[in-house]
């Protein structure tokens, strides 16, 4: 069973030109299931049926929850054994055991994809928060004192909320990507798809001073391409990077917990909140679906409310407000 898991683990990446992650994540996610179907004498995958793949994906639900697919287990922190499998989660099981049964059944590993009857649960869509413009403003002020270090994180910030890039892109960002003389950037984002984005006047000249007077002094023999480096030369890690971003993001004085797509979803609906196009932002974000992009519609619908109900003469003012309490009507 292993043979074939590796098979399409080298299918996602060099084919479907899939991430690291989401390979990682479905490959993890069968050997769950080999592991599984070893305890059931299932020994190859054209001994599973359907049956199974239900036994199994029920097994998970009324587990306790099982490690994430793409983080280790956490030492000194149980699970909790009334954690159940989330519809996420579960989401995510379904997929990949599709995925994989489709697959081996167009190269003819195996003959019949039991796979394809099984239904994706509906998932809930969470709307994406954004930082207000004020904290916007706290988070893009110079930093001090003026360091290498300092230089770096107000160019990334600068950049994440004027050209809307997740946190790998920002990450994997090299310097042959860079078109600052003409205002724009390449992008490779999700599935290795390539994309061009417009960078503002502000962020240029915050990546113009880090590549003058930060970027030289970060170098080493051995470092990468990448533009945006560590202390000691090299490439950030995720961990590394968001954990410099959230500290700044302390310094600002911002006190709620930021996540790492919440520069992004700034850039988003601020755009929309300024009337940009729909289909330009999910171009600039790089979505593949519409459908995607369409989640900041609702954010920016909550906006109009609040701005309605703070404006409109008729909602500042409620009935009798001049009046004692006595004299209103019943």
């Amino acid at each position: 069973m292993q043979v074939l898991i590796e098979e399409f683990g080298q299918y996602l990446r060099h084919e479907r030109g899939q991430s690291e992650h989401t390979q990682k994540a479905y490959c993890n996610i069968l050997n769950r299931f080999a592991d599984w179907a070893k305890g059931e004498s299932i020994e190859r995958w054209n001994e599973v049926t359907l049956t199974h793949l239900l036994s199994y994906l029920q097994h998970q639900r009324e587990d306790s929850n099982p490690e994430p697919v793409d983080e280790p287990k956490k030492r000194g922190r149980p699970r909790s054994e009334s954690a159940k499998l989330s519809t996420a989660s579960l989401y995510l099981e379904i997929a990949a055991l599709k995925a994989f049964f489709r697959f081996c059944v167009q190269e003819e590993f195996l003959p019949t994809n039991h796979a394809e009857n099984l239904s994706l649960p509906r998932r809930w869509k969470r709307l994406p928060k954004a930082l207000t413009h004020t904290e916007i403003e706290q988070l893009l002020q110079p930093i001090t004192p003026i360091t290498p270090a300092s230089l770096c994180d107000h160019a990334m910030l600068e950049l994440c909320y004027a050209s809307g890039l997740r946190l790998a892109e920002l990450r994997g960002l090299r310097m042959e990507q860079l078109r600052l003389d003409a205002g724009f950037i390449q992008v490779i984002g999700k599935g290795n798809k390539e994309r061009v984005v417009p960078v503002g006047r502000h962020a240029v000249e915050a990546i113009e001073r880090y590549l003058t007077a930060g970027r030289p002094n970060l170098v080493r023999d051995k470092s990468p391409g990448n533009v945006f480096l560590t202390s000691r030369g090299t490439a950030f890690a995720a961990v590394t990077l968001w954990t410099r971003l959230k500290k700044r993001c302390r310094a600002a004085g911002i006190v709620r917990n930021i996540t790492p797509h919440m520069l992004r979803h700034s850039f988003a609906t601020h755009l929309l909140e300024h009337g940009a196009d729909l289909r330009v932002i999910q171009e600039l974000l790089g979505h593949s679906s519409i459908s995607t992009t369409e989640v900041y519609t609702h954010v920016a619908g909550q906006r109009l409310k609040k701005v309605h109900q703070q404006f409109h003469p008729r909602e500042q003012i409620t009935p009798f407000d001049d009046e004692e309490p006595e004299t209103r009507p019943q």
